[in-house]
């Protein structure tokens, strides 16, 4: 039979101490890895789950390698992640939009490159789900909620001023982690990797006040175990239909999956 093993991140604030004195305070990014974990179990997973402070570099990358040294082809990883997106300048030229996507992680931002050189970990025939409940944007404005007032869902992006900031202040360590990567690509065989992720790089994903919009949508339509509609395409398009044309999720895959991962009901161990 094969092993599922499921990791989960929320992060309901970051570590002001590294974030310009920033704590990029969100509601319900801790149910969601919550959440995400219960449905995992559920589904036969080993799940492992990272809230705020414990959601560092250090621990998730950690988790992922043991991961990595465990799963074996026809085995599934199912990384979920819950909190603030970002972007910096892309220094080595291997994004068309010259940003680099990130995840803002407790201690400091994870490159896309990064989570994608953890992956390259795993043994081409591991089967990598990767959901983000995060904003892929450098667009948005965060906005200040009144004390004691009732808070609206808010973007879950840093703000762009605090990308900056944060970019300027660590240029240098971004910069050498970037050539990094740059040199240190893919050059064997990839697992294959399935993404569903918020909404597009250029829109925000919002918070909420039990579960963020796409992580309420998601559940919603898996309702329990008894979607039917599909593969991981038409699970995609069903959580699609459900949300705003503000926050539309994107599919997308690397290592070219096969068509039986596809096509198989989400979450299938």
């Amino acid at each position: 039979m094969p092993t599922g093993l499921s990791i989960h991140v929320g992060l309901n604030n970051v570590d002001p101490a590294k974030y310009g004195g920033w704590d990029g305070q969100l509601m319900a990014c801790e149910n969601d890895a919550r959440d995400m974990a219960a449905l995992a179990r559920a589904c036969g997973f080993q799940d492992t789950v990272l809230l705020t402070a414990d959601g560092t570099v250090d621990n998730i990358t950690t988790e992922l390698r043991k991961a990595a040294d465990t799963l074996r082809d026809g085995d599934i990883l199912l990384f979920t992640y819950s909190g603030h997106g970002g972007q910096m300048p892309d220094t080595e030229g291997d994004e068309p939009d010259e940003l680099d996507e990130t995840l803002v992680f407790y201690d400091r931002q994870f490159l896309d490159d990064e989570l994608h050189r953890e992956f390259l970990r795993f043994s081409p025939g591991v089967r990598i789900l990767t959901l983000l409940d995060c904003c892929h944007s450098g667009t948005a404005t965060e906005v200040a909620q009144p004390s004691g007032a009732a808070q609206e869902p808010a973007p879950r992006v840093m703000p762009e001023v605090r990308q900056q900031q944060n970019y300027e202040e660590n240029k240098a360590f971004y910069q050498e982690l970037q050539r990094e990567l740059r040199k240190n690509g893919s050059s064997g065989p990839e697992p294959g990797t399935v993404l569903i992720s918020a909404c597009q790089d250029h829109q925000v994903a919002l918070d909420g006040r039990v579960n963020g919009k796409f992580t309420e949508t998601l559940l919603r339509v898996w309702n329990g175990g008894t979607f039917s509609g599909g593969g991981y395409q038409a699970f995609h398009q069903a959580i699609k239909q459900l949300m705003p044309r503000t926050q539309i999720p994107n599919f997308f895959t690397t290592g070219n999956p096969t068509p039986q991962f596809l096509d198989q009901k989400p979450f299938t161990v």
